[in-house]
């Protein structure tokens, strides 16, 4: 069983970092858990390294500088806790991420008292990129992403800087994959958007018309914005998905 829970019959195709992307170093020995998370968090626009020993992660750090460290604890020639502490004392505004399947309290508490965030094995990605997202926004506050102007619709407003979403005044928790499909939404309203557009936009897939992804994450949205008001996204069958 993957560490890693993504939708079934998927893939992720990689997009060029953003302008000032903050760049977030992966250390993780198991090859398929480093691809995912690489693929994913280049998909969402930052910069990223990828190690698979403490020996190769402090020679990168050291050369390129990373805004994140994403640390798994049991690497193949050393401790990722003393990894982290190591490169912590060599650069004290790095911020520190722990992904790893080690769950104990003890383990989680100790890790705490000088990394930013822990995260356990199995994780869903997009809350992995999520909680890299919150990590960044405290360590670089600003500086993450340029300040752009919020997309709105009706009572519906999505903060293209901290990629917070609020109907009605009400804030909204959505996954990163969950916002990105609703600002595609709300891009092209007032048009009916095709399932091969929105799975070619958002996911960066091509030629999966029997993925079953889109219809997945469209009940997600609707489940939390039906919510806090009334119907938002419409279907039209056989077509695609707009917005009411």
């Amino acid at each position: 069983m993957s560490h890693a829970e993504e939708p079934r019959g998927t893939s992720v195709a990689e997009a060029a970092p953003a302008a000032g992307a903050a760049t977030v170093l992966v250390v993780e020995d198991e090859p398929s858990i480093a691809d995912v998370l690489s693929l994913t968090l280049r998909f969402h626009r930052f910069d990223v390294m990828t190690a698979g020993s403490v020996r190769e992660a402090l020679a990168l750090a050291e050369r390129t500088r990373p805004d994140c460290a994403l640390l798994d604890v049991m690497l193949p020639d050393g401790d990722g806790r003393a990894l982290g502490r190591e490169l912590r004392a060599r650069r004290p505004d790095l911020a520190l991420v722990f992904l790893t399947a080690r769950d104990a309290p003890t383990e989680v508490v100790g890790a705490l008292g000088f990394a930013d965030d822990y995260i356990t094995k199995p994780f869903h990605i997009d809350e992995v990129v999520a909680r890299i997202g919150a990590v960044l926004r405290r360590t670089r506050p600003g500086d993450v992403l340029p300040q752009r102007p919020p997309l709105r619709y009706g009572d519906l407003e999505l903060d293209e800087t901290t990629y917070l979403v609020r109907r009605g005044g009400r804030e909204v928790q959505l996954t990163p994959t969950e916002y990105a499909l609703l600002r595609f939404l709300v891009r092209n309203a007032g048009r009916v958007v095709p399932k091969e557009q929105l799975l070619r936009h958002v996911w960066h897939i091509e030629h999966a018309a029997e993925s079953t992804v889109v219809e997945t994450y469209v009940s997600y949205l609707r489940r939390k914005l039906d919510q806090v008001g009334p119907p938002l996204i419409t279907t039209r069958r056989g077509v695609g998905y707009g917005l009411a």
